[in-house]
């Protein structure tokens, strides 16, 4: 058993009243159980949550006025590890199930339309099955250069492919568009995972719809997966921002700790590749 102690902080300078959208609190997900958790908001402001049946992901809506805000996640949660089976095969896409099927789709930032010829030139001939997607996750993880920095907010699969370097989100983005383009549902997965390089963030792993069970990946292969925390479950990074923004905002810190069991926690770091932030002005 593992306990992951997560501490996340965020300030804000609110030039204008502006409207909040965050996902940054553990998913309702059967890999982990929370143990305890505290969400603290100043200045006191109204705030409204919900959560998305399909993934479990927790939502949090508040209106701020013109200040100085700071918000701050506390949790202490169990993970809960289930063995992953050698052998798994591919759905045909007749027998994918109806809320899975949306997984198979082009998204924003998952091209899978465009990067068809490549996916089957690359892995068609590659035995179908977990293998394919291990083939998938092993080849992205050679052949991409992990550089803090160098993708952007808008950086898309296909451009990954192209210049050869990104961050997780980028890596697991490009994992999901190739078995998507090879007609194996997949979609994206962050959360919080201690690892020592770079500093502490976000973490984008993807999914891979196989025997009727979601298998999950991570193609940095910088974290033990068993031992991520979820947040976010969506399409892409657009359905799992852990900040959406509608207002004149500006993000003056984030500061994420993440203990687990055996392994040390890091001090607070001042990454500087959020995964995804969404300001709408």
């Amino acid at each position: 058993m593992h306990i992951a102690s997560i501490d996340l902080q965020l300030d804000y300078e609110v030039a204008q009243p502006a409207h909040f959208l965050f996902n940054i609190e553990a998913a309702f997900d059967d890999g982990h159980r929370v143990v305890s958790e505290r969400l603290s908001i100043t200045p006191a402001v109204k705030v409204r949550t919900f959560f998305d049946e399909r993934n479990g992901n927790r939502f949090v809506r508040l209106d701020a006025p013109r200040c100085r805000l700071s918000v701050n996640y506390n949790a202490k949660v169990e993970l809960i590890s289930w063995p992953v089976p050698l052998h798994l095969k591919e759905a045909l896409v007749s027998d994918v199930p109806d809320d899975v099927l949306r997984y198979l789709m082009p998204s924003r930032y998952c091209e899978s339309d465009l990067l068809s010829r490549v996916a089957q030139q690359m892995f068609g001939h590659v035995p179908h099955g977990l293998s394919r997607v291990r083939a998938i996750e092993n080849w992205i993880h050679e052949s991409i250069n992990y550089i803090p920095g160098f993708s952007n907010a808008t950086t898309t699969a296909q451009e990954v492919f192209v210049q050869r370097a990104g961050v997780c989100r980028d890596f697991a983005h490009l994992g999901i568009t190739l078995c998507r383009a090879l007609n194996i549902p997949a979609r994206l997965v962050v959360g919080y995972v201690y690892f020592e390089e770079p500093p502490q963030d976000f973490h984008a792993v993807f999914e891979a719809w196989l025997d009727k069970q979601w298998v999950i990946f991570d193609p940095t292969k910088m974290a033990p997966i068993d031992r991520l925390v979820r947040v976010g479950t969506g399409r892409d990074a657009k359905d799992v921002a852990f900040a959406t923004i509608f207002g004149d905002v500006q993000m003056l810190r984030k500061a994420l700790q993440v203990n687990q069991g055996d392994q040390l926690a890091n001090q607070p770091s001042k990454a500087t590749v959020p995964l995804l932030s969404v300001v709408m002005l």
